[in-house]
């Protein structure tokens, strides 16, 4: 029974391959934001292991005791494929992970877009603000007027708002901890049409 045991152990060692994972779980990066590498070998205690970060297959972060790297995105040179690997200290035996493609982009511009610039009496519009093809994003909005400083909208974090004000609009995307900011959109005019009233 004892020696099932240990085979049936070093059986699940074999199978259970080393896992890399990237916090957060996004596959578009931009250049300023930050990205954990989590590596687990599956096998032991993690300080059995130094941990190495691959990119397209060479070595990118040297050997650590840390399972947990973490890396600022600085270049879009930084897109590529990552594996991590583990050398065990006790008899040099190297075990590797899964792949993981990441893209790093230049620092966006957020992209307001309005259903339509002109308030009918009484009523409002959708205005849209919204970041090139990526994941885990919040709004914040700001308006100001020809003789007003710009302030920020209060309470409103998402994607579209409906205002019933005029006024000139901007909005960006913010992101990820430490918090990342796009650059501010471009400004969309509002205007509220007048309602005309005969004259007795």
């Amino acid at each position: 029974m004892f020696q099932c045991f240990i085979l049936l152990t070093l059986w699940l060692c074999w199978i259970l391959d080393a896992v890399l994972t990237i916090e957060p779980n996004w596959s578009i990066f931009f250049i300023g934001e930050f990205i954990v590498f989590k590596c687990d070998m599956n096998e032991g205690k993690d300080t059995d292991w130094k941990y190495i970060i691959k990119k397209d297959g060479q070595d990118f972060i040297n050997y650590s005791d840390s399972k947990n790297r973490r890396l600022k995105c600085t270049i879009t040179g930084h897109s590529g494929e990552y594996q991590c690997s583990g050398h065990r200290m006790s008899n040099s035996y190297t075990k590797n992970s899964n792949t993981v493609f990441i893209t790093v982009l230049d620092k966006p511009r957020a992209t307001l877009t309005a259903g339509t610039t002109i308030i009918p009496v009484g009523g409002s519009v959708t205005l849209t603000c919204s970041v090139q093809s990526s994941d885990g994003w919040k709004y914040e909005w700001f308006r100001r007027t020809q003789t007003t400083s710009e302030v920020q909208i209060k309470d409103q974090e998402n994607r579209d708002i409906r205002v019933s004000q005029g006024g000139i609009y901007s909005c960006r995307g913010t992101r990820g901890n430490p918090v990342y900011y796009t650059d501010i959109s471009d400004d969309v005019t509002i205007e509220i049409t007048c309602e005309l009233r005969n004259l007795v």
